[in-house]
């Protein structure tokens, strides 16, 4: 890798790579139109546009969309170290409600990861910066790697 001497990881480029790892399995967030649109280790950004067949009876976006969108860049966010990690438990607050056609974009934050355990914030806004939800997410490490490392190159290295 350029700029990187032999054996050590970039930690961005692994980042980058279980973000891609990732997003090709995921198939629940592609089919909902859900783009990654930027990783880093410990943070991910995500972007939505609502549909009309995501309005609930009030016609607005239904609020397991906007959790689907929250959880979906909190996943990435705590998979950016080549630990395979799930959710162990989050919840939302609706700040305000959504429009079909709008642009949700969250934005995950690690706040903090000790051994296998992780806290992530995710803020969800419209694209004018108006936030309409708060998630939290606590995460826990399964102790495997995410990347192949026959196929991730300097990535899937320990070290």
């Amino acid at each position: 890798m350029r700029g990187w001497k032999a054996g050590r990881v970039d930690p961005a480029e692994t980042a980058r790579q279980c973000a891609e790892a990732m997003y090709v399995a995921d198939r629940a967030s592609r089919r909902l139109g859900i783009e990654i649109t930027d990783v880093s280790p410990g943070r991910a950004t995500a972007s939505m546009t609502v549909r009309e067949d995501m309005a609930n009876g009030h016609g607005i976006c239904h609020g397991g969309y906007l959790f689907t969108l929250a959880d979906t860049a909190f996943a990435f966010a705590c998979n950016t170290y080549d630990d395979r990690t799930v959710a162990a438990g989050a919840d939302i607050s609706f700040l305000q409600p959504v429009a079909a056609g709008e642009l949700l974009v969250a934005r995950a934050t690690e706040r903090a990861r000790r051994g296998r355990s992780g806290l992530y914030d995710v803020t969800v806004t419209l694209a004018d910066g108006s936030v309409v939800a708060e998630f939290r997410g606590r995460s826990r490490s399964l102790g495997r790697p995410l990347l192949d490392p026959a196929t991730s190159g300097d990535a899937g290295k320990r070290g």
